[in-house]
């Protein structure tokens, strides 16, 4: 567990202002050169770093960074893990993830807050209700856990929503993934980080990729704010940013960039103990550990790079959350934000090689990146580090925005993309 600490030990520390705590990792220095650079020091970056050590054995790695670790989308995010998709493909990438989210805190050996109080998709009209039998068809084809609830079903488990007659949407049932439900987005960030960094793997913060070098066509590294970097691979993980980090390598990615809005309330009394997303509104809605209402929002559906999306999309994902939570229409706001992400033609990832050798990408996930961070790391690691895609990540190249074999799941994982 690292550093132990007294009780005494810890009230020092805390009116010491934690002077005397050992880092949880290295803030290093780059190095020249590296088998392997990884661009993006949020959650897929540094999954992909650890998996690289981890699985295949591969230290001299180095984590790049921007701005700070777990500073972009991995902490500004819902913190929701599901893995209620549609598709076969998909099915088992995510689940495969939450597979890995099961097991991670004994993995890391830092506690991410895993909390599987499960996610109800629901269903607000009939054809709602048709299209949650159908997905829990497939989801049980694909051996996924999935249970059809009825109105009371619903109400048992989340009894502070609007059941009443004339409620603005009703609630007709809906679709449980028991196994699905929250972690603590900063505590993944951290605990990939330290886990990585004592394997040895270098993480660079404040360290900006301006260019890659190139010999014979291939990519050998990466020029960057402290320098240049030469790597034998370089891994991109920079999700709304990818598309401009493609752009220094001189190719295009099908990705458009949106913001994608979040916000807490005021802390409350413990009122919902699952997460409830409601497609017909665009808005899902949890409790955080706080006590915090944690609302959020589909795409503000106008490409941007502004962490703070706009106040349309906040009016209308609060008038419809009120309008199944009337009983929180007194709680004051406390803050709301934006992550940046990359949305492709199909709604799913692109994990694999790039048109440029020795160049390779993690990027796509939309609005799913947080819940598919370890196996995002996992498969990127194992592209990097054999030169191969991983079985999983097989029908997630890029070459099928050539070929016309796209995995569509803009609406099957039950919100708005």
């Amino acid at each position: 567990m690292g550093q132990k600490y007294s009780a005494w030990s810890l009230l020092r520390e805390g009116f010491s202002g934690h002077r005397h705590w050992s880092p949880a990792w290295r803030d290093a220095a780059p190095k020249p050169s590296y088998d392997v650079i990884i661009i993006g020091g949020g959650g897929h970056g540094l999954a992909t770093a650890y998996y690289l050590a981890k699985n295949h054995k591969i230290t001299n790695v180095a984590v790049i960074e921007r701005g700070w670790i777990g500073g972009g989308n991995t902490g500004r995010n819902t913190t929701v893990v599901r893995s209620n998709y549609l598709y076969p493909e998909s099915a088992r990438l995510y689940d495969f993830s939450l597979k890995l989210y099961e097991g991670l805190s004994q993995d890391l050996n830092f506690n991410i807050m895993l909390s599987q109080r499960g996610v109800i998709r629901l269903a607000h009209s009939r054809h709602d209700l048709d299209g949650v039998s159908r997905a829990a068809n497939a989801m049980r084809m694909n051996g996924i856990d999935a249970d059809v609830l009825t109105r009371d079903q619903v109400a048992a488990m989340a009894p502070v929503a609007d059941f009443s007659p004339d409620a603005p949407y009703p609630i007709l049932g809906g679709l449980l993934q028991r196994r699905a439900g929250t972690a603590r987005h900063d505590a993944v960030a951290w605990g990939y980080a330290r886990a990585a960094s004592a394997l040895g793997v270098d993480i660079v913060q404040n360290c900006e990729v301006r260019g890659f070098v190139q010999e014979n066509g291939a990519i050998v590294g990466v020029e960057t704010s402290q320098g240049r970097l030469r790597a034998d691979r370089v891994g991109i993980a920079a999700a709304g940013h990818s598309s401009a980090i493609a752009s220094l390598a001189g190719f295009k990615l099908p990705v458009t960039s949106y913001a994608l809005q979040a916000m807490v309330s005021e802390p409350i009394k413990p009122l919902l103990d699952t997460v409830l997303i409601s497609p017909g509104t665009g808005t899902y809605v949890s409790q955080s550990d706080k006590g915090e209402m944690v609302i959020g929002a589909g795409l503000d559906l106008f490409p941007s790079y502004a962490q703070r999306g706009s106040f349309a999309v906040t009016q209308t994902v609060l008038g419809a959350t009120l309008a199944i939570f009337p009983c929180l229409s007194r709680l004051q706001m406390l803050r709301q934000w934006a992550g940046i992400v990359d949305v492709v033609h199909d709604s799913s990832p692109i994990i694999g090689p790039t048109p440029v050798p020795g160049l390779y990408i993690n990027c796509g996930w939309g609005t799913g990146g947080f819940k598919a961070i370890p196996v995002g790391g996992w498969t990127l690691a194992h592209a990097l580090a054999t030169g191969k895609n991983h079985e999983l990540a097989e029908a997630f190249q890029l070459e099928r925005f050539n070929t016309g074999r796209l995995i569509d799941e803009a609406a099957a994982s039950g919100i708005a993309h």
